[in-house]
């Protein structure tokens, strides 16, 4: 292990980027996720080398750090791969290219396209978002009725009070309390209606919402509800007025048309603040309730997935002493030892059974010898000293993490919340001012949104837990004004290729889904490469009493490493009885949902 401890602060600026790596061999197959793809062309920028996969899908290519690597088939998606210093195998599954209406843009029209509409959202409060695109009225060749959040009353206590009181013409019938609480949820979710009939029976056709005259033929079809692009047959009622942000009423056959029959009675609009806010805002919102989403009970628990460990595991469970687990590790070292992932799972099984033993310390001596210079194996090692409380060890990993990637922002803060870990607040604070120093001399990827908060967060953390003596007073101005108290998820990822989806679900059992995937946004893989983070952050605060899940599910690595997710969950955030636990999970068994731990007494996800 290197022992320079803290002279890389001072390193020459010429090691920020990439230009001085040298060139890597790059290999992999290109499938369509049911067979291997023949004919793909895969170019590199910055190269004027073009070539294409073999009739199994294969490819090799030379590539440098921070190129970016195209594939490229007609009829399929382009996908674009940053190469990192640990990129060797990138085994690629293409998807179909389906055409929106909402890109095309007409020539010679005045018509603005989608992507102009969406940066003109959040400041023109004529703009609806609809499952379709948003609308812009001053353009529509229909009548739309819009109404802003500025004049939607928190006297309403649901859409329908909003509806009956702010749109005039339109018939509404029902309330908010008795006219179905379950409103646009599985009957079988809720017993506690009053309503007419049986216990927890609801006559729904006494809730309705029509927008057309008495002259209508279709006078007798009531409304549906595109709530954030999510279509209701049903009233939402579980939405609050507050958390409105636009309602809109579509009543022209010409508006609707593009819902279908469906909606031959007319569509209600309804814009969320939740799901209208622009990714620059800091306003906390709850994405558990956003969609009208039931938690139906299928995440595995970690008893189920016993079964799905490796061999070696679970030969190390049956294990009676631990002379027993010395001599199997004997056997399997040479076997499985090529893959940190082994040393990772090994670590975590002795750390839980005999922490503190001599052999704990032979594992780490020799799954760091094998993987010194893989920043990826040293981050699942780091994770696991981390969950375990040896934070001595989990520094030191991170300082050689640091080393290998200097042009990565996440090694500043990674490192100094390991400086805090070890009580060396004034080297933590070192270390956040230097990127800060960094990233205003454009050394470091400019990033204010969500990477960039998170490090003001850290700091503004540090300062005032830690005493704003020990900074320089530079360091003030770092504190947020709206800093968050409550509960605090941190979620990190070894390896930036991993791609999983991350499911919260709420004491009401309505869930929220994160998805770290290619498929879901590519944009936002390609950003957290080129700032260098595989980090996310939500937070949770105590208006929903009960208990949260966090569930997983794993969609797969374009690489042949294992994957580790650390959660560190922060309990009453930023108050001096702030406490922190870390867990650490093993990405393996693909497109399964399972559980990874439960929460008490919080209560609303949200997600920067």
């Amino acid at each position: 292990m290197k022992k320079h401890i803290f002279t890389y602060l001072f390193i020459v600026i010429s090691s920020y980027g990439y230009a001085q790596e040298r060139s890597k061999i790059i290999s992999g197959i290109v499938s369509d996720s049911r067979a291997p793809m023949e004919n793909v062309q895969i170019t590199v920028d910055d190269k004027d080398t073009t070539l294409f996969t073999d009739v199994q899908g294969r490819y090799t290519l030379n590539a440098l750090p921070g190129n970016t690597i195209r594939y490229s088939f007609t009829g399929m998606k382009t996908v674009e791969i940053v190469v990192e210093d640990v990129t060797r195998i990138l085994n690629i599954k293409m998807i179909p290219d389906i055409e929106e209406l909402d890109e095309v843009v007409v020539i010679k029209s005045k018509r603005k396209s989608q992507q102009e509409l969406e940066l003109a959202y959040n400041t023109n409060p004529n703009l609806i978002k609809t499952a379709y695109g948003i609308i812009n009225p001053e353009t529509a060749a229909y009548q739309i009725r819009i109404l802003s959040e500025e004049y939607i009353s928190n006297v309403n206590l649901c859409i329908l009070d909003v509806l009956r009181n702010e749109f005039p013409g339109l018939t509404v019938t029902g309330d908010c309390i008795n006219g179905g609480i379950d409103g646009g949820l599985d009957t079988e979710s809720s017993n506690l209606i009053a309503g007419k009939g049986g216990e927890g029976d609801v006559n729904k056709s006494d809730m309705r919402v029509t927008v057309r005259g008495s002259n209508s033929l279709f006078n007798d079809q009531s409304v549906i509800f595109d709530v954030d692009g999510q279509i209701l047959t049903e009233a939402p009622l579980w939405i609050l007025p507050s958390n409105m942000k636009r309602v809109a009423v579509l009543s022209s056959f010409a508006a609707s048309t593009k819902y279908g029959a469906i909606a031959s009675g007319g569509v209600v609009i309804i814009n969320t603040n939740s799901g209208s806010t622009s990714p620059k805002s800091k306003e906390i919102t709850d994405q558990a309730r956003l969609r009208n989403n039931k938690y139906k009970g299928d995440a595995l628990s970690s008893t189920a997935l016993l079964s799905d460990l490796p061999t070696y595991l679970q030969e190390f469970r049956e294990s009676g002493s631990l002379d027993d687990v010395k001599k199997k590790h004997a056997f399997y070292a040479p076997r499985y030892g090529a893959s940190y992932g082994y040393y990772v799972d090994v670590l975590k099984f002795v750390f839980e059974n005999w922490k503190g033993n001599a052999f704990e310390e032979k594992i780490f001596q020799e799954g760091l010898a094998n993987f010194d210079e893989n920043p990826v194996a040293l981050k699942a090692l780091a994770y696991v000293c981390q969950s375990k409380g040896d934070f001595k060890k989990a520094n030191e990993l991170y300082k050689e993490i640091f080393i290998l990637r200097p042009n990565y922002a996440q090694s500043y803060m990674d490192l100094a919340n390991s400086y805090r870990e070890i009580n060396d607040s004034k080297k933590a604070a070192t270390l956040f001012m230097r990127y800060d120093f960094l990233f205003k001399e454009g050394l470091m990827v400019k990033d204010s949104t969500a990477f960039g908060i998170m490090m003001d967060r850290e700091l503004s953390n540090l300062i005032m837990l830690k005493g704003k003596e020990l900074f320089a007073k530079e360091a003030k101005k770092h504190i947020l004004e709206d800093d968050f108290n409550g509960i605090r998820l941190v979620f990190e990822w070894n390896d930036s290729e991993a791609e999983f989806e991350l499911q919260f679900v709420n004491p009401e059992g309505h869930y929220f889904v994160s998805a770290h995937s290619l498929a879901a946004d590519a944009e936002r893989i390609r950003k957290e490469k080129m700032i260098g983070y595989s980090c996310e952050e939500f937070l949770l605060d105590e208006s929903l009493p009960g208990t949260w899940q966090v569930n997983a599910k794993y969609l797969g690595n374009k690489s042949l490493t294992t994957s580790y997710l650390k959660a560190t969950i922060y309990y009453d955030y930023g108050s001096p009885a702030q406490r922190k636990e870390i867990k650490v999970f093993k990405l393996a068994l693909k497109d399964v949902n399972q559980e990874l731990f439960k929460l008490n007494n919080v209560s609303k996800i949200v997600s920067h």
